[in-house]
């Protein structure tokens, strides 16, 4: 393992990351950027909220599949054995410079999304079945409230739970990793939290009140 090839990993992870998809769908395709517009989120949230869902699936895909592509870099470029703490680790490192490159991306103005998409895409790559459980309570959550922000806590605060008590990881540093993920999600999420709150939160998903 060469620290040279763990940092060119690094890099390309953050350029990954940094590619504004929410920003350049708008501009390309109707002329708008998103970041102007709705919650002022350059994230699929967004971007489904100001465009509609047949623009926000496409980002949302594009943006779990930048930081799949990201922590799974380190398993490509060979840079430690594989299935060891070691390589999960460096894959760790991987997903948090992508996270880090959609939050602050440098290809637009390092004004980005809160990250969560390509957290999940992250996740996917480093434990899939966990990271499955936790979008199935997302979308649950999603399904009962309508609000998106509360489904993103609910499946950030499920993970660091589900890995100590029903899943298992050799990595150290992924239990940690998970913790902080779950605390990450909750301080970006601070404007919605005081938005809720007041109730001035707006719902992605409207149920039908009943008469």
């Amino acid at each position: 393992m060469h620290i040279v090839n763990i940092v060119i990993a690094l890099f390309l992870a953050y350029l990954l990351g940094s590619i504004p998809t929410a920003v350049w769908v708008g501009k390309i395709f109707h002329s708008i950027d998103v970041r102007e517009h709705g919650s002022g989120n350059a994230g699929a949230t967004n971007v489904i909220r100001v465009l509609g869902w047949k623009t926000g699936i496409p980002v949302m895909i594009v943006d779990i599949a930048k930081g799949w592509l990201a922590a799974y870099l380190p398993v490509l470029l060979h840079l430690a054995e594989p299935g060891s703490a070691q390589l999960t680790n460096i894959q760790i490192l991987a997903g948090i410079t992508s996270i880090i490159g959609h939050v602050y991306p440098v290809l637009a103005g390092f004004r980005g999304g809160k990250g969560v998409a390509c957290t999940v895409g992250v996740l996917i790559a480093l434990h899939p079945f966990l990271t499955f459980s936790c979008i199935a309570i997302f979308l649950v959550v999603l399904l009962i409230t309508g609000y998106v922000s509360v489904a993103s806590m609910s499946m950030g605060v499920s993970f660091p739970v589900l890995l100590f008590t029903l899943f298992n990881t050799p990595s150290l540093y992924f239990k940690i990793f998970s913790i902080l993920i779950a605390i990450a999600i909750i301080l970006t999420h601070r404007k919605n939290i005081r938005r809720l709150l007041k109730g001035e939160e707006s719902k992605l998903i409207k149920h039908k009140q009943k008469v």
